[in-house]
């Protein structure tokens, strides 16, 4: 298997990135305590363990919230995703969405496109990457500081009125240079 890593084309890559398994399962949570003007996460054991798969609802749009795309490829077959775009006023990369396949993730796919993602950042601008993730994604959150970024913010109240009440937006970031 060799993979490589290459700009999205589409319409035609759409059916491979929505055939990527978006799903994980983790066995802790980060709670979210609160202290009067401090909060607090804490990685919480859960059982039984916690599976969700992510939505791509904004792959087909018209004009989707990414200017950037790439994909992971094993000959013809998708087997990653990354979009991203270029916040202007305050040079941020923004990263909309990363996804490995399952049996292809722990191998360096994920950061290959994060990298291609930073390289597309510095050549507009941006000086710094940002992105978003939920409480309950321990995966992603170990994964992504593993790639340098540390948690800068989060946001009780994100998923409100959407099937993932109760969870907790996490803010991550790191400088592109």
């Amino acid at each position: 298997m060799t993979i490589s890593i290459r700009a999205a084309r589409l319409p035609d890559d759409q059916p491979g990135i929505v055939a990527i398994d978006r799903e994980f399962t983790t066995d802790a949570v980060y709670e979210v305590a609160y202290e009067q003007d401090r909060f607090t996460l804490m990685h919480t054991p859960v059982y039984p363990s916690v599976t969700k798969q992510f939505p791509l609802d904004d792959l087909a749009d018209e004009n989707p919230p990414w200017e950037f795309a790439a994909v992971a490829v094993d000959g013809d077959e998708v087997r990653g995703f990354l979009g991203a775009n270029h916040q202007l006023w305050n040079r941020r990369l923004v990263i909309w969405h990363l996804y490995v396949d399952i049996p292809l993730r722990g191998r360096g796919i994920g950061r290959a496109l994060i990298e291609a993602s930073f390289d597309w950042g510095r050549s507009v601008g941006a000086e710094v990457a940002w992105l978003e993730t939920s409480n309950i994604n321990v995966p992603a959150v170990t994964a992504y500081r593993r790639m340098g970024f540390e948690l800068c913010g989060l946001d009780t109240t994100l998923y409100h009125g959407t099937p993932d009440a109760g969870e907790i937006g996490l803010y991550l970031a790191r400088t592109l240079y």
